[in-house]
């Protein structure tokens, strides 16, 4: 047997292969968007060979600060597992540790921070070819991003003749759009702590804009999703709506003219702010949504008549102290006026097979206002102090994973009687 010392690096020539250490080429972190904002999942290894898959437990590498879950081999740079070998190692973290989170969130604002993760191998990994690669001690910080979903939208700046005012925004364009079929469109309105000039933050801060652009909805739901990226509030606590209120109807308006866009599905949702402006669109452009997902907001009940003959879900927290009373008063509002409203008042811990029973039950009363309530204390998280604060904000990371709501919405159709049914829809 040889052994060469070169700088860091250690080869040993034998029977059984060479034996390497520092092989690690480069690392990305991979995200993911969660109800609560999105996060790094998992680094991604690029060795610059194939690495057999049966060498890699979870004792292999040590992520700073992290805790690892998996780890395997794939052939794809993205992470996805296709395959047991490849050159790519991927090392799932869990997304519920303290420090997985991209975005900052304080107060009404939210920021970017510094997305990186760093990793180390620990114990030896064997290749396709036999080889055996050592750990070299190091710590490798990854300089490289896979934003699953998130990187399947486009950004954009729409100008506005009307007001001579700009909107950032970000559209998923279905895959494999074709011209020739008409698609639905649903429209995402963040809150007001997502206000930023960084278009990507209405995308990064929840789920609400990516849960429609999944890859398993869009297999049976192909849509366009809009996420307009607000610089600045756009409504206030008097129940009033800025320009952007109109200049957001223009851009539905512009995009349905450049893309096969079914103008008879075109869907609205938003959680507090975004909410907010949902109700104030469907009052000043009534029948111009399909149906709308309403999601721990408030307004004027004095305003609200012209969407009694509406379809709208709504999902409120009772220990949301401004949202709760404030769609009480709606529903009643709309009741007084014609609507049939459907209440129900469910734990926000629910399963989805749960949350699955619950959406059906509430959905075969035949209602086009239907109102669920989440008892107090279920949707924040332990660990989380309650507070009507978290009761508020906890609300939507809790109702846009309800996968029955969301095919209750995409049921419905402009103008036409009120449909339902699980799995209805495209």
């Amino acid at each position: 047997m040889v052994i060469r010392f070169l700088a860091v690096t250690v080869v040993l020539v034998s029977a059984s292969g060479a034996v390497r250490a520092g092989e690690i080429k480069s690392v990305s972190a991979l995200t993911e968007v969660f109800g609560d904002g999105q996060k790094i999942t998992a680094a991604i290894l690029d060795y610059g060979q194939e690495i057999s898959g049966v060498s890699l437990t979870t004792e292999v590498f040590d992520v700073e600060g992290r805790t690892v879950t998996d780890v395997f081999s794939t052939p794809s740079e993205d992470g996805s597992p296709e395959g047991t070998d490849g050159r790519y190692v991927v090392v799932r973290l869990s997304p519920d540790d303290p420090g997985a989170g991209t975005v900052v969130k304080g107060g009404r604002t939210s920021s970017v921070g510094n997305p990186t993760v760093s990793v180390r191998q620990l114990k030896p990994v064997r290749t396709v070819a036999g080889n055996t690669i050592l750990p070299d001690g190091q710590w490798h910080t990854s300089t490289g991003r896979v934003d699953l979903v998130v990187r399947d939208f486009r950004q954009a700046v729409y100008s506005d003749p009307r007001y001579g005012e700009s909107l950032n925004y970000n559209l998923f364009v279905p895959r494999d759009y074709d011209p020739g079929r008409s698609y639905p469109l649903v429209l995402f309105m963040h809150d007001a702590s997502a206000t930023s000039t960084n278009v990507l933050m209405t995308l990064i801060q929840g789920n609400g804009a990516i849960v429609w652009a999944e890859p398993s909805w869009q297999e049976r739901h192909p849509c366009f999703v809009l996420a307009p990226q607000y610089a600045s509030a756009t409504v206030n606590d008097n129940s009033e709506a800025s320009e952007y209120l109109d200049i957001t109807i223009d851009l539905i308006r512009k995009l349905s003219g450049e893309y096969s866009i079914d103008t008879d599905r075109i869907y609205t949702t938003g959680q507090s702010g975004g909410c907010m402006m949902s109700i104030a669109m469907n009052i000043k452009y009534p029948g111009f949504f399909a149906a709308s997902y309403l999601v721990a907001g408030q307004w004027d009940a004095s305003l609200v008549v012209p969407m009694a003959d509406q379809k709208l879900w709504i999902v409120v927290s009772e220990g949301d102290v401004k949202a709760f009373p404030g769609m009480n008063a709606i529903t009643d509002t709309l009741a007084s006026h014609g609507a049939r409203v459907a209440r129900g008042v469910w734990d926000g811990r629910s399963t989805p097979a749960e949350f699955r029973v619950l959406t059906d039950r509430m959905e075969q009363e035949g209602a086009n206002v239907n109102y669920a309530v989440f008892e107090k204390g279920t949707v924040v998280p332990q660990g989380i102090q309650d507070s009507p604060a978290s009761e508020h904000i906890y609300t939507w990371t809790v109702a846009y994973n309800i996968t029955g709501i969301r095919e209750w919405l995409f049921a419905q159709t402009r103008g036409m009687p009120l449909n339902g049914g699980p799995g209805a829809g495209d």
